[in-house]
């Protein structure tokens, strides 16, 4: 046998059972969300849309990619990712989601790409919140020098 803990090994502690991050993965997901609001950003000017639309989606979709981005630089530096970034990220792609019932969108094109745009993001901010909450240490899976 492995003289190698594990993460299912009793620390003695009654803290909850946390595991160690791939920061690698996680950026992946992070650039994700980001590239998602930069479609935000683009999509009412590819489309047909109005001036409440234009003006939504690129506040929303901006604030997602600043959020996503500040994450991924923090897993770059093999840092856990801020949950707070997250779920804000998780929320603005949630109203994204939501916005094209809300508001005038000007095109069924652009409620459409806005709504995916704003799942998208929303899903994997809120995956990237759990697994950074549930994280302990980053795992460093990069080969450093």
């Amino acid at each position: 046998m492995s003289d190698t803990p594990t993460d299912t090994e009793p620390t003695g502690s009654t803290a909850p059972n946390r595991t160690t991050l791939n920061t690698d993965t996680m950026q992946w997901v992070s650039a994700i969300v980001a590239l998602a609001g930069l479609g935000l950003v683009a999509y009412p000017f590819m489309f047909e849309a109005t001036e409440t639309a234009i003006w939504n989606d690129t506040l929303v979709g901006t604030a997602i990619f600043l959020a996503a981005g500040y994450n991924f630089y923090r897993l770059s530096k093999d840092r856990l990712a801020s949950v707070g970034a997250a779920v804000l990220a998780a929320l603005l792609g949630l109203w994204a989601l939501a916005s094209p019932a809300v508001i005038e969108m000007g095109s069924s094109e652009l409620a459409i790409t806005t709504a995916a745009g704003g799942l998208l993001a929303a899903a994997l901010s809120i995956y990237n919140a759990y697994a950074n909450n549930r994280a302990d240490t980053p795992e460093h899976a990069r080969t450093r020098a």
